[in-house]
């Protein structure tokens, strides 16, 4: 697998350092940057693949960041990670370029998912389209899954929750991260994640009464466990 380049931009020490041991996990290089004026100064020297960027911060605040990248012409997918929870901030940002915007405090594995699904959409050859966890191959591309009994094809909202669980194998996913990180509504509902888990172990488990896959956590939610053949 290749390895992009991410630049976190965040006043945070202890997010930038949790986001850079998760995406190092996840088979990617990292750039940090505590201001906007610090990243610029990254931009300008490094290939940088994608961004996740906080808004509020002193010597060159996040908004300012992606006027940078629209005057220069730098395109690459942009994530804010803010703690501005107002619908008009997300518009706003989303209008001035951004690609998606998730709010603090934040699920690592909805965020790195959410990392994985933009590399993806704006440059698919810098990872690997299909997406391997034991015996089970999922190709994202034409939404189907391959294991020894054969190939399944998925729905796309059966093919993005398992491309989530599959980017993270073994991390409990709560049933608002999920809902959050398939549905992006701010407002949770739990019924979808309850129903499209049905769905999909009907489709992947030998026995969806007894999942080996899909596992649940209890009073958490949801792990996705590789299975020895």
């Amino acid at each position: 697998m290749s390895q992009p380049n991410i630049l976190i931009v965040d006043n945070e020490k202890e997010i930038r350092q949790l986001l850079k041991v998760s995406l190092h996990t996840s088979g990617m290089q990292t750039y940090e940057a505590e201001s906007g004026r610090e990243a610029v100064s990254i931009l300008q020297q490094n290939r940088i693949h994608l961004v996740i960027l906080d808004l509020m911060m002193e010597d060159m605040n996040g908004w300012e960041v992606l006027q940078y990248l629209k005057s220069h012409h730098l395109k690459m997918p942009v994530i804010v990670l803010s703690a501005r929870q107002l619908d008009t901030d997300k518009i706003e940002v989303l209008g001035m370029g951004a690609d998606d915007y998730v709010t603090k405090p934040f699920s690592t594995g909805e965020l790195i998912a959410r990392v994985q699904a933009n590399l993806r959409r704006w440059n698919p050859s810098l990872l690997e389209n299909k997406l391997s966890v034991g015996e089970l191959t999922y190709d994202p591309t034409i939404q189907q899954l391959h294991k020894s009994s054969g190939t399944i094809s998925l729905s796309p909202l059966e093919g993005q929750l398992l491309e989530l669980f599959m980017s993270q194998p073994g991390y409990v996913f709560t049933k608002e991260d999920i809902f959050r990180s398939i549905w992006k509504l701010d407002q949770f509902d739990v019924n979808p994640v309850n129903v499209y888990i049905n769905f999909l172990r009907k489709k992947i488990e030998d026995d969806p009464a007894n999942p080996r896959y899909i596992q649940t956590i209890r009073g958490i939610g949801y792990r996705f466990q590789e299975v020895d053949t």
